[in-house]
């Protein structure tokens, strides 16, 4: 485990998890997947006689979506590679694709930060700026990235939206992961995206905090001693090797492996959930601010 996360994004680099409203290019690798699984899908529809807009019309997407597609833009999706397999008599070999797509989907970072929640038996999350990603709404992820600037194209805010919603799918899993969140008051309090999104978001966090392996703390903005002042940060515990941690700030972001490095952030989590509310009196806060919202 040590040299997979080591090889990942120790050190500086582009992502979004710990802020949770930055956007990732898309990595070399994955374009390149795209492109091909494109002109697989030109030269199929080519050899149907078929044109873009008679394509769209016949599996329900527009000419535009699959010009995109065919030119390695946009990333087509299984029911995508499905239809157009079907309609165009491939026999199987547009839909063979829907694989590697999948692992193309996602940015690298993001891919990389999934794996290690979807590796991770206990994970211990501190945010200060807004809620973090694996307790958004969907909603609340749209409103981060459309606030982005400079600003982002359609696409690229849907291609982030997907890729942190299928980071939930941790709530999911069993043997059901350990699972810990503190939130400053503040990030509960700011309406990004609008009262109702924030209804919602307060509404999820109910919800979410219901689960039996899961505890939500707030940290309210009174406290006149707080350990938390460095910024957002997550800990991480695999199945097997060491623990990680991961901290980011604006484009900034960082996997930690170091063992002291992890050891110091694990104490500083510790204190910040001493000095938070606890889990109980928490989710009587949220509610409580539901009702004023």
């Amino acid at each position: 485990m040590r040299s997979e996360v080591a090889d990942m994004t120790v050190g500086a680099g582009r992502s979004g998890s710990g802020t949770e409203d930055q956007d990732w290019e898309v990595d070399e690798g994955s374009a390149d997947v795209l492109k091909m699984v494109g002109k697989q899908v030109k030269l199929w529809r080519e050899r149907a006689g078929r044109t873009q807009a008679e394509l769209g019309a016949a599996i329900g997407y527009g000419e535009e979506q699959v010009s995109s597609v065919e030119r390695g833009r946009r990333v087509p999706k299984p029911e995508f590679l499905d239809a157009a397999d079907d309609v165009l008599g491939a026999g199987g070999m547009l839909a063979a694709f829907k694989e590697d797509v999948e692992r193309a989907r996602y940015p690298k970072k993001v891919r990389d930060l999934a794996r290690l929640e979807a590796d991770a038996v206990g994970l211990g999350a501190y945010g200060n700026s807004v809620v973090h990603g694996l307790l958004q709404t969907e909603d609340y992820t749209r409103a981060l990235f459309r606030m982005r600037r400079p600003l982002l194209d359609e696409e690229t805010i849907e291609r982030n939206v997907t890729a942190r919603m299928a980071r939930q799918e941790i709530f999911n899993r069993w043997p059901a992961p350990i699972l810990s969140f503190v939130q400053e008051e503040v990030t509960l309090r700011r309406p990004l995206g609008g009262r109702m999104v924030l209804r919602g978001q307060l509404e999820r966090l109910l919800e979410i905090g219901q689960l039996r392996n899961v505890e939500i703390q707030v940290m309210p903005t009174d406290r006149d001693d707080h350990a938390g002042i460095g910024g957002s940060f997550q800990l991480l515990e695999p199945r097997q090797g060491p623990k990680a941690a991961h901290a980011e700030v604006q484009q900034i972001s960082r996997v930690i492996v170091d063992r002291k490095e992890v050891s110091e952030l694990e104490a500083r989590y510790g204190i910040i959930r001493a000095q938070a509310l606890t889990p109980r009196e928490s989710l009587a806060f949220i509610e409580k601010m539901l009702g004023e919202t």
